[in-house]
């Protein structure tokens, strides 16, 4: 049985990981990120400036200076010429210059640069440049939606955990609350990798989500593998003792068919070792595995499986790209699904 420490320790990581995706982008747990979204953008985006000025053999003397209300972002120069860059960041491509440098902020701007001058007694000509750096350049337009399914794996998958452990105080566990729980605690953390993947590689939202959809469904598909091969596995190729879930009277895919499936004295004899406190493990195993066979809970259960399986595989199948590219994710499915017993 899994102790509370456990779940504190995997819930108190995955909030750490939760609050590193926000605090990358500046903001705390529950806050809205939008502005702090648009600050890191700017920072990006002047960071990426700053690069191309030095590459480009300008010498730059300030950075952010600032007077009142109003901000220079460089102060360069170019050769002996005094230059004023501003920066205008955006996460897509479709941007206006009349709208980024419109007459009010024109105003500012020179009002800014005069003021900047008189401060450091400068007698000179000064030149204002725009730079514009989009999201294609920068690839940030990615980063807000990944970052979004990342935090909402994070704590998808917490929920899962949690569900997993109050069903082992529960016995009217219904097999749809069963499948929520295996994909909120395993599949969506393989469908958030396959979609943030999709998303980096620029892939178009209907493939990403193909992808996603296959990760869940093959996730499902192998927990219920999982369940079936903790009874039916040999240890030698499954990797640990057989009997562990029973033991324990872990809510699996096997048990809650089992109880939905059994009646008179196959349920007696089935609660009888669901409550059983002092009994062989061996013994517990071999009767409770007795009773999956009289249920044809096997069968029920790869029957389930092979759902998800094709449901997945037909996921995969409706990626628009060649069938050369999806062969690492067929191999992946064979690592996953093709376990010996």
């Amino acid at each position: 049985m899994r102790s509370i420490g456990f779940l504190t320790e995997n819930f108190a990581f995955m909030i750490d990981l939760y609050n590193i995706a926000k605090l990358f982008l500046g903001c705390k747990l529950g806050e809205d990120c939008t502005m702090a979204w648009h600050n890191k953008l700017g920072e990006y985006g002047e960071e990426k400036v700053n690069r191309y000025l030095l590459d480009m053999g300008y010498t730059v003397l300030e950075r952010n200076w600032r007077v009142g209300h109003r901000e220079l972002d460089f102060v360069c120069l170019d050769g002996e010429v005094l230059v004023v860059v501003e920066v205008k960041t955006r996460a897509d491509d479709n941007v206006s210059l009349l709208d980024l440098l419109d007459y009010r902020k024109k105003r500012n701007l020179q009002a800014a640069g005069a003021a900047y001058l008189t401060k450091k007694n400068i007698h000179r000509e000064i030149r204002f440049d725009l730079v514009v750096v989009t999201g294609a350049e920068m690839h940030l337009e990615y980063i807000k939606e990944v970052i979004d399914l990342f935090s909402l794996t994070a704590l998808e998958i917490c929920e899962g955990q949690q569900l997993d452990m109050e069903f082992e105080s529960r016995n009217d566990v219904a097999e749809d609350e069963y499948i929520e729980m295996i994909r909120l605690k395993t599949a969506v953390l393989l469908a958030a990798s396959l979609k943030i993947g999709a998303i980096l590689a620029g892939a178009s939202a209907v493939d990403a989500e193909h992808l996603y959809n296959f990760g869940m469904r093959i996730g499902v598909a192998f927990q219920l593998q999982d369940d079936l091969l903790d009874v039916y596995g040999d240890p030698e190729v499954f990797g640990k003792k057989i009997g562990g879930d029973i033991l324990c009277n872990k809510k699996t895919y096997m048990l809650i068919k089992a109880l939905e499936r059994a009646s008179g004295e196959q349920l007696e004899e089935l609660n009888r070792w669901l409550n059983a406190e002092n009994c062989q493990p061996a013994e517990k195993i071999a009767a409770v595995t007795g009773i999956y066979n009289q249920l044809t809970i096997r069968s029920v259960c790869e029957n389930k499986m092979r759902e998800y399986y094709t449901l997945a595989m037909e996921s995969l199948e409706a990626v628009a790209v060649a069938e050369e590219k999806k062969k690492e994710l067929k191999n992946l499915v064979k690592l996953l699904m093709y376990r010996e017993m």
